[in-house]
């Protein structure tokens, strides 16, 4: 199950096929974290050219690895979006500064969160994207600067927004994500409490981290 919610409320509930015909959501831009893509190689962890010696013994050290991966717990298949969410979520409150807002992000070292009114319910989600847009790169004037982040964060949040239940299918969360180009979504209850936050991230360390990969099992 899909909500929408915005200052208004909740104003849509249905299926991911339903939500899809709703015209309400659409992709938002964000703030990639840029890292280095590979580290400098260690010429003792190389492995041999000749595909023997040093190699097989990382090949048998991986194996080994896997194996008290999968037998130091008790797994169980990862099958809904409560599996995996984040809980609690980070929310932001609607009446924040884009000021506060950033700092609260950064602190946490997230990208993205819901932002709740007064009431604690779901009204909408912000992120670095928001808070930091491209025309704020460019040189503004003291004044301008320290206005626009004294503004709330429901001047630049992402609203109305899509949630899910804690129940829904994994596969239909991710469905959501690559056909909303969202960086995660909020999971709430009927009332729009938020419960917890999926973000790809969660649905990729999940699908690396778990094994054997029976994510989708």
């Amino acid at each position: 199950m899909f909500y929408v919610h915005g200052i208004q409320g909740r104003v849509f509930s249905g299926t991911l096929e339903q939500l899809h015909h709703q015209h309400l959501v659409t992709g938002i831009a964000r703030v990639r974290r840029i890292g280095p893509v590979v580290a400098e190689a260690n010429p003792s962890m190389a492995p041999s050219s000749g595909g023997s010696g040093s190699g097989n013994a990382l090949a048998a050290e991986a194996a080994q690895a896997y194996s008290h991966a999968t037998s130091a717990r008790v797994r169980q298949p990862l099958t809904c979006a409560a599996d995996v969410m984040h809980s609690p979520a980070l929310t932001v409150p609607g009446e924040a500064t884009l000021r506060d807002a950033w700092k609260m992000l950064a602190h946490h070292g997230i990208a993205q969160a819901p932002v709740t009114g007064r009431g604690g319910a779901l009204v909408g989600m912000v992120g670095r994207a928001q808070l930091m847009p491209a025309t704020s790169l460019e040189p503004p004037s003291a004044a301008m600067e320290s206005a626009r982040l004294s503004q709330h964060v429901t001047a630049v949040m992402w609203s109305p927004v899509p949630s899910t239940a804690p129940g829904t299918d994994l596969r239909r969360v991710a469905a959501l994500l690559l056909n909303t180009g969202l960086p995660g979504v909020p999971v709430a209850d009927d009332s729009g409490d938020v419960l917890g936050f999926v973000s790809r991230t969660d649905l990729l360390r999940a699908l690396a981290t778990d094994p054997p990969l029976d994510l989708w099992g």
